[in-house]
């Protein structure tokens, strides 16, 4: 167990929960009801306000603002919270607000995540595992973003958006409907473009269950029927498998905005 490490130029509440082995940078400032689990790192310059949690590991660099006032009109003091994973990294001038009573007073981001500089994540949005913000994206309230998703840079994301497991967001794209997962989605408004098949074959999924997902996908965004037939069809033709199931789950499930579709409102490989 070793003791954290405070530097003489920054101003940490008595209140502050600090595990063993933190360590606080020059000119960070972390108020009262502050949580840093063990061998968090902020570098120098780092903010961190209200009831927030940080995982152990995470490091955090100059000029983040982490656990401040959500930029919401409806926000009106509510103690919310902001939790932050193990073992993330959060780069230069990033923001991550607290939730808000509108949205589950919660804004939460997994572990092992990668927030690169001028990245912003808003209210009550849930942040899964793995997942990586190229610089300057923006992640709007109650968004939700499932696990290793990657996100080019300057992507924007509308709010009460679902972005699936596995997909990949192109550079300065403005997303306004759900990605499913595994898909790939690019343009400004973005459109589904495909499959992420880089990511698959990246994180070794099985080659036959990426066919499968293949012909799923072309099924599903088909220019016959009505999108609701053509899942349902895809459920019932490809039971059993979790790629396709994931995908199906998805898209049936409620949701405040629609699915992003192909350009041309069918799939063309």
């Amino acid at each position: 167990m070793s003791q954290p490490s405070v530097h003489p130029t920054a101003i940490v509440s008595a209140g502050a929960g600090l595990g063993s082995g933190v360590k606080i940078g020059p000119y960070c400032i972390v108020s009262e009801k502050v949580v840093l689990h063990d061998n968090v790192e902020l570098i120098s310059h780092v903010s961190i306000d209200g009831n927030t949690e940080i995982g152990a590991g995470t490091q955090i660099y100059p000029f983040a603002a982490i656990g401040h006032k959500p930029q919401d009109l409806k926000y009106h003091g509510e103690d919310s919270r902001l939790v932050i994973g193990e073992r993330c990294v959060i780069r230069e001038s990033v923001t991550i607000n607290p939730g808000t009573e509108g949205g589950g007073m919660l804004t939460k981001i997994g572990n092992d995540c990668l927030i690169m500089a001028g990245a912003h994540v808003a209210h009550d949005a849930i942040i899964g595992n793995n997942v990586i913000m190229a610089n300057y994206v923006g992640i709007a309230g109650h968004c939700q973003i499932a696990d290793n998703v990657i996100f080019g840079g300057n992507c924007v994301v509308h709010q009460f958006t679902r972005i699936g497991r596995h997909a990949f967001l192109g550079a300065h794209s403005m997303i306004d409907g759900d990605v499913i997962p595994y898909g790939m989605a690019v343009g400004n408004r973005a459109a589904l473009t495909g499959l992420n098949l880089v990511g698959l074959k990246r994180h070794k999924f099985d080659r036959e269950a990426i066919h499968r997902l293949r012909a799923a996908y072309r099924m599903i965004f088909s220019s016959e029927g009505t999108l609701r037939e053509r899942v349902e069809d895809a459920a019932g033709l490809f039971q059993g498998d979790q790629l396709v199931q994931d995908v199906v789950a998805f898209i049936a499930a409620a949701s405040d905005r629609p699915i992003l579709l192909p350009r041309n409102g069918h799939a063309d490989d």
